[in-house]
């Protein structure tokens, strides 16, 4: 496989497959792939997998360490769900959880962790939380094997380790620039922040989940918890390496969602784990336009209000004008194409189709 370039998808933009390549030309890179979803970063392509040997590129990963999906079945019927108080409820809702809470609330080891503030909020950017329901089952047989209901309301959270992500970057940046780490001891020293900002994601998102299932009186059973920013180490092409995702999800975890934008369906996916995919799908629809390009190609369209309401029915609270136009469907590919090319590159089996029934995304606040 030796220094390849495996590109999933055949509408991505010059600029990210050029990004791509840049990645590819680093030193100890053995092989990159771009996945469906693939779109230009800051430098780095995003919705892609980097696999390189005796280096290490935390700059790759970027600073949103273990940012991921995570997905609780709920323990109400989506038809008895009431979109009218749950929208008048999550309205008044902070973002940030009180001392308070977060003192009964927050695991014992994390109770004096320097970002405990921030454990239990989503942040901005395209985090969210979004409630969703089964719009169709289509492998019946995954399904039951799942024993989920069909019926009940789902809760859908992306988020990740909020500042402890940037800090370790940062600090990471200051003292290597974007220079990738082969030194044994540097790299154990990374490992060890990079650890802690994943468990930290995870947490976070299984605390924002529970703040808002009790905020409308509900529980839920999480059922996957999937980081897609963060590096393992891995064997590929017989191989002994390191292996990074950003915006990837790993294909050999078991049972994955593939969301779209918040007016578009989401998957739910039993991946296959296949060496060519680097074990990785994508972990969404990806960006199809800049942010920057968003509030001039929407604004004369349509109006705060009018991005509120979703052509599916949904509805969406968020309280920063600006995010409403760069997180607007139109802003992101098309999620029916991201999953076609997932299956036509038999990377996935599509089990449910799910449709957005109420998003939540920044109170505005710090």
């Amino acid at each position: 496989m030796g220094n390849t370039i495996q590109i999933l998808s055949p509408w991505t933009e010059g600029n990210a497959i050029d990004q791509l390549k840049k990645t590819a030309e680093l030193k100890g890179m053995h092989s990159v792939a771009g996945m469906p979803d693939l779109h230009a970063g800051r430098g780095y392509p995003v919705g892609a997998s980097f696999f390189s040997v005796n280096h290490l590129y935390p700059a790759l990963i970027g600073n949103d360490i273990g940012c991921g999906m995570s997905m609780w079945q709920t323990d109400l019927s989506a038809h008895k769900f009431k979109l009218d108080k749950a929208e008048k409820v999550l309205k008044k809702y902070s973002d940030f959880a009180d001392d308070a809470w977060l003192t009964d609330n927050v695991p014992a080891e994390l109770q004096n962790h320097v970002y405990k503030s921030s454990l239990g909020s989503i942040g901005g950017g395209n985090h969210f939380a979004e409630f969703q329901k089964v719009n169709k089952v289509i492998n019946q047989d995954l399904w039951d094997q799942l024993n989920l209901n069909y019926k009940n309301l789902f809760l859908l959270v992306h988020s990740g380790s909020r500042g402890l992500g940037q800090a370790i970057l940062r600090d990471h940046i200051d003292h290597y620039n974007h220079d990738g780490i082969s030194d044994e001891e540097d790299i154990k020293a990374y490992l060890q922040k990079h650890d802690d900002a994943v468990k930290f994601a995870s947490v976070n998102r299984a605390l924002i989940a529970e703040r808002m299932l009790d905020a409308l009186k509900m529980a839920g059973n999480r059922i996957l918890d999937l980081p897609h920013n963060y590096v393992e180490s891995a064997i590929i092409d017989n191989v002994q390496g390191w292996l990074h995702r950003k915006g990837a999800t790993a294909s050999h975890q078991g049972l994955a969602i593939v969301p779209g934008s918040r007016g578009t369906h989401s998957y739910l996916v039993m991946p296959k784990a296949q060496e060519n995919s680097l074990f990785s799908i994508a972990h969404g629809a990806g960006r199809k336009w800049m942010r920057s390009e968003c509030a001039g190609r929407l604004s004369q369209k349509y109006s705060v209000d009018q991005l509120t309401r979703t052509e599916l029915g949904s509805r969406v609270i968020c309280q920063n004008r600006d995010l409403l136009y760069e997180e607007a469907p139109e802003a992101y590919k098309d999620i029916d194409g991201v999953i076609q090319a997932l299956k036509d590159a038999d990377l996935i089996d599509v089990i449910a189709e799910l449709s957005p029934v109420l998003t939540y995304k920044t109170s505005g606040e710090r």
